[in-house]
C-alpha cells in the first residue's frame, strides 16, 4: 500500500459518488450550478480530511465501543467550522448550500472513511486517503453540476457562452434533472472502468 495509491483510488477507482454511490444527498441537492458543487465538496474535503487526521491520531485512544460517537462528535466540530466561515466569508454560497451543510455531519463517506480507514491506518495514509476521497468528491459535484447549469441556463460558473436563441433544457434546473444528469455520469464512468479495467 502506497501513500499516493491511497489518493489516487479516491478520485476513479473508488469515487465515492461515480464507484461507489455515497454522499448521494449533497450530490443530488446542491449541484444546480458548478459554483455550488465546487463549495459542497470543498466543504466536505475539509471535513474529511480534518476529521481523518484527528481519527488517524486518537485511534489508540478511542475506546472501540463508543468509536461511532466519537468519530461523529470530531466530524460535527470541522462541520461547525466550516458552516460558520462559510456563513463569514462566503454568505451567498452559504445560502444556496443552505441545510446540506450541517447535513456533512451525516454523510456516509465522511463517517465511513473515518471508520474504515482512519481509525485503521497511520497518519500519512488517513491525509492521503482523506484528499484523494474528497478530490473524488468535487470532482463528481462540479461534473455534475457543471452538466446541469450548461444544458439547463447555457451557462458556467455564471458564465453564460450561448446565443439568445438557445433554448435551455429545464429539466435540468430541476431536481429530476440530478437523476438524469447522475445516470449519464454513472453511464460513462462504467464505460471508463471497462475500458481501464478498473473492475
Amino acid at each position: 500500500m502506497s501513500i499516493t495509491k491511497e489518493f489516487s483510488k479516491g478520485i476513479i477507482k473508488e469515487n465515492p459518488v461515480l464507484r461507489l454511490l455515497l454522499g448521494l444527498c449533497p450530490v443530488l441537492g446542491v449541484t444546480t450550478t458548478a459554483m455550488n458543487g465546487l463549495g459542497m465538496g470543498l466543504a466536505s474535503t475539509f471535513v474529511l480530511l480534518c476529521s481523518n487526521i484527528v481519527v488517524s491520531l486518537l485511534r489508540s485512544v478511542i475506546p472501540k465501543k463508543v468509536r461511532i460517537p466519537c468519530f461523529i462528535v470530531v466530524i460535527a466540530t470541522f462541520v461547525t467550522i466550516v458552516d460558520m466561515s462559510m456563513n463569514a466569508f462566503l454568505p451567498d454560497l452559504h445560502a444556496n448550500l443552505g441545510l446540506f451543510i450541517p447535513l456533512i455531519v451525516v454523510n456516509c463517506m465522511i463517517l465511513g472513511r473515518a471508520e474504515a480507514f482512519a481509525s485503521k491506518n497511520s497518519l500519512p495514509y488517513s491525509i492521503s486517503d482523506g484528499i484523494g476521497m474528497g478530490v473524488g468528491f468535487t470532482v463528481a459535484l462540479v461534473l455534475l453540476g457543471g452538466m446541469r447549469e450548461i444544458l439547463g441556463a447555457g451557462a458556467i460558473f455564471d458564465y453564460s457562452f450561448t446565443p439568445e436563441a438557445f433554448e435551455p433544457f429545464a429539466v435540468f434546473a430541476s431536481p429530476a434533472g440530478a437523476f438524469i444528469g447522475l445516470g449519464f455520469l454513472l453511464a460513462g464512468m462504467n464505460l471508463l472502468s471497462k475500458k481501464l479495467k478498473l473492475d
